[in-house]
């Protein structure tokens, strides 16, 4: 399987001796699932977009420190190629900024929250069970970092998944865009480098109990697992 990873950010380059860069985090995770996934990396930050709808099988939004209500010219770029792989029904997976633009793309809503700083541990309730979600599972936990929600649905969008602090936490659009507000490519390792690298922006308090959260878990191969059985189904 081909997928093209549309990246939107970097990796601090301070952080990147320790946890490499955002493409390095999503192949590592995914070649656990599909060893010989190939992955091809668009950066479309730098206002690189892919030429057609058709290069990869499957396609993945990344996360990124910026807003998707943000006015940076590679923006409206990237919500035009969203709506042209919808329009394709191309599988399509958004992770936490990528999960945002594809609302903002079909018709939603992102603001930043009123809830402040999401980080760390995320506990989410699923509310809707997908075919390809095996094996089923009445909750999981998520390693996030974000601080914007989709706050208005797209009317295509469907939630999956959510808890009280983020509502429409996991969306699914027809049969081939899918999308979650957390992290399944961050280690804990770089989520408590990354807080304790954001602690002029995020409050002492939230960061405490983010860092305290990591004695958990995250569900980051079954969410991959999930990813991956998503894109193999037929549209």
């Amino acid at each position: 399987m081909k997928v093209g990873l549309l990246l939107c950010d970097d990796v601090n380059p301070a952080l990147q001796v320790a946890h490499k860069n955002y493409p390095d985090m999503f192949l590592a995770l995914l070649r656990k699932q599909e060893p010989e996934l190939e992955m091809v990396t668009y950066r479309v930050l730098d206002g690189e977009i892919p030429d057609t709808t058709d290069e990869c099988d499957g396609w993945i939004i990344s996360g990124s420190r910026y807003s998707a209500y943000d006015t940076f010219s590679w923006i409206p770029l990237l919500e035009a190629f969203v709506r042209k792989l919808y329009e394709d029904r191309c599988m399509l997976a958004g992770i936490c900024f990528g999960h945002q633009i594809m609302a903002t793309s079909l018709g939603g809503k992102v603001e930043l929250s009123e809830k402040g700083w999401g980080v760390g541990i995320s506990y989410n309730r699923i509310t809707q069970q997908g075919s390809w979600m095996q094996p089923a599972v009445q909750d999981f936990k998520l390693l996030v970092s974000h601080r914007d929600q989709v706050t208005r649905l797209p009317d295509s969008a469907e939630v999956l998944a959510g808890s009280d602090f983020c509502p429409n936490y996991m969306l699914q659009y027809g049969v081939h865009f899918l999308s979650i507000q957390g992290h399944p490519e961050f280690s804990k390792s770089y989520s408590k480098d990354l807080m304790n690298s954001r602690r002029d922006s995020i409050p002492h308090d939230r960061v405490t109990q983010g860092i305290d959260s990591l004695t958990e878990d995250p569900d980051s191969d079954l969410m991959a697992q999930w990813i991956m059985q998503f894109f193999k189904q037929k549209p």
